[in-house]
């Protein structure tokens, strides 16, 4: 078995990667790990940059998202009981983020990987990745898939990460988590709400017009057990507290989970004929929205670079998409930590810290130029 570019991790970087090679005319095939189910309904992030959108139009997989993604213009943020609007397109010169679920994203590309692809070979599990070679076993069978290139979206638990020798680590554990929840209830809010309170953090967030997406900080060793529903929504009505007509909206939760944060980047991402995209190269804290975004730019920076090769026959993007990618990674981990450490409270925090905080937050809220850098970040980096 050959693929000119084997790609391991059938997530929506690897599937987005196969679909533009697909319509630049690059065979490829893609393994995963796991069955059609699990992937199609792995709960992740849901709000996409609008470069994420405009690569999933301009390779033809954006139709349902066309019709179901909910545009946004902004984002809330809360503190001292108050309410301030950050209006991105007039803060952006015009860019604005969508919501709509990695799990349709996944779906939507299966479907036409599955229809009018190359291979895609599910409960495949990579083993080894030697020089040209992958080596993977489906069906309790050990097979061997030849290539010209190899790229690794398997994510942090993934092989390819481990096949690039002497790579350099940097890494971040934050002090606490989040509970995450979805319940069937109407979003009580038009646009994500970011909550600073003395109880913690909290978000409130949404997949569609009837599901919610809610996020609570919580201490890093807690049991999603230990949080009834009433728990979990009287909480979050104590953090997103303001002095305005506002009402939570509560209904019933049929999903919860504890998510740590954490930052992770490995360097380089390329050793040869392998590439890492994604998680599989880097990991961001959830807060500012970037690791689904940062996946996606690996993946479009890599299709370029290997039509680029194809087309060409230089190798000059190959040979630089590792610190292409990275100086955007960078530039995302930082505002994630900037926005993680600007609205939870740590554990040894003091009212020093909270005093800065606060004021950072004032900043934001009274200058165009601070709520400009956010927004700029927000809505995603050239």
């Amino acid at each position: 078995m050959f693929a000119t570019v084997a790609i391991v991790g059938a997530g929506p970087a690897g599937l987005l990667l196969a679909r533009m090679l697909h319509n630049a005319g690059i065979d490829s095939i893609v393994l995963e790990h796991r069955d059609r189910a699990y992937v199609e309904h792995r709960q992740r992030a849901g709000m996409l940059e609008q470069g994420t959108v405009d690569a999933l139009r301009a390779c033809g997989a954006a139709e349902r998202l066309d019709r179901e993604g909910l545009v946004h213009h902004g984002i809330e943020l809360r503190f001292d009981h108050q309410s301030h609007h950050l209006d991105f397109p007039a803060l952006t010169g015009g860019r604005s983020v969508m919501i709509y679920a990695q799990t349709e994203i996944v779906k939507d590309l299966v479907a036409l990987q599955l229809a009018e692809g190359g291979p895609l070979l599910f409960e495949a599990e990579a083993i080894a990745i030697e020089d040209d070679m992958l080596t993977f076993v489906r069906d309790g069978v050990e097979e061997k898939l030849g290539f010209d290139f190899v790229v690794g979206c398997d994510g942090f638990h993934g092989i390819s990460r481990a096949a690039i020798p002497d790579a350099r680590v940097y890494e971040r554990d934050y002090p606490y988590s989040w509970l995450g929840i979805l319940a069937d209830v109407p979003p009580s809010c038009e646009e994500l709400i970011y909550a600073h309170s003395d109880r913690g953090f909290a978000l409130h967030s949404m997949r569609s017009p009837t599901v919610s997406r809610l996020y609570l900080q919580v201490p890093n060793d807690t049991d999603p057990d230990d949080w009834p529903d009433d728990r979990i929504w009287d909480e979050l009505d104590a953090r997103f507290a303001v002095d305005a007509d506002w009402k939570l909206m509560r209904g019933p939760i049929t999903q919860k989970a504890v998510t740590p944060m954490r930052s992770f980047v490995t360097e380089p991402m390329r050793h040869g004929r392998l590439f890492l995209a994604g998680d599989a190269a880097h990991i961001v804290p959830p807060t500012g929205a970037k690791g689904l975004n940062l996946a996606i730019a690996d993946v479009v920076t890599l299709a370029k670079a290997l039509q680029h090769w194809f087309t060409t026959g230089s190798p000059d993007l190959l040979n630089t998409y590792s610190d292409t990618c990275l100086r955007r990674v960078w530039r995302a981990e930082h505002f994630s930590y900037f926005m993680t450490t600007l609205l939870h409270r740590a554990p040894d925090q003091t009212p020093f810290d909270t005093r800065l905080q606060l004021s950072q937050l004032h900043r934001i809220a009274d200058s165009r130029h601070a709520a400009a850098e956010l927004a700029e970040n927000y809505a995603g980096l050239p």
